[in-house]
């Protein structure tokens, strides 16, 4: 079984990919959610960093200082990225932002590593879909130290549009000037999926892709 493959299978045994009817924040209707909020124990999220590390390895080799996560999700991402890659061989820096500024003591606008104008970080997230989150993040990093944020990983490409007919990755990285790289794409979790049994149970039969196709006919960018 090749990584994406173990990856999408996780996605399933966690039910952080379920197939149905889901309102998205865009306020579409799509028959496909992705919520990583669904690795909620020790193990779950020690494996799913381990995905993570294993992207920001291959598409950054060690190119990089330091792991940026986007309160609140990317805070267990960066950590538990951070730890699989110490694992690997490469002990890496960590750092996410604070929602509210403190008033006393340590009234920096990062918990973590130190930054500064030299530091390259990886920032890794859950899914994007405006963008929004993003531009946020990189603001709180400006003011503080000012580090080159060298790429983004995130795990899933819905490959749908965002606010033009661009695939919405595509889009946000050429306005951010940032290369994003997802774990899996939509494209191979129906592929590995498609009539495949996980645990006795199919869970995108004929019908569901039908659903998808569908879908992507209206929203759908690669």
């Amino acid at each position: 079984m090749t990584d994406k493959e173990s990856f999408i299978r996780f996605l399933v045994e966690c039910n952080a990919l379920k197939f149905g009817e889901f309102q998205l924040k865009s306020g579409r209707i799509a028959p496909y959610f992705i919520n990583t909020g669904m690795f909620d124990t020790g193990r779950k999220i020690t494996h799913l960093g381990t995905h993570y590390a294993k992207a920001v390895h291959r598409y950054f080799s060690t190119g990089f200082d330091g792991i940026y996560g986007p309160a609140y999700k990317g805070i267990p991402l960066c950590v538990s990225t951070a730890m699989a890659l110490a694992d690997m061989g490469h002990d890496t820096g960590y750092v996410f932002n604070r929602k509210e500024a403190k008033t006393y003591a340590d009234k920096s606008s990062t918990v973590g590593m130190a930054l500064d104008g030299d530091t390259r970080l990886i920032l890794v997230d859950d899914v994007i879909t405006s963008g929004k989150a993003i531009r946020e993040s990189l603001e709180v990093l400006k003011t503080s130290g000012n580090p080159k944020v060298k790429g983004i990983v995130i795990s899933v490409d819905r490959q749908e549009k965002g606010t033009t007919e661009k695939n919405a990755l595509t889009e946000v990285a050429q306005t951010l000037g940032i290369p994003i790289f997802a774990i899996v794409t939509l494209a191979d979790i129906t592929a590995f999926l498609h009539n495949q049994e996980i645990n006795g149970q199919v869970i995108l039969d004929d019908a569901m892709m039908e659903k998808i196709k569908t879908y992507l006919a209206q929203y759908g960018s690669a």
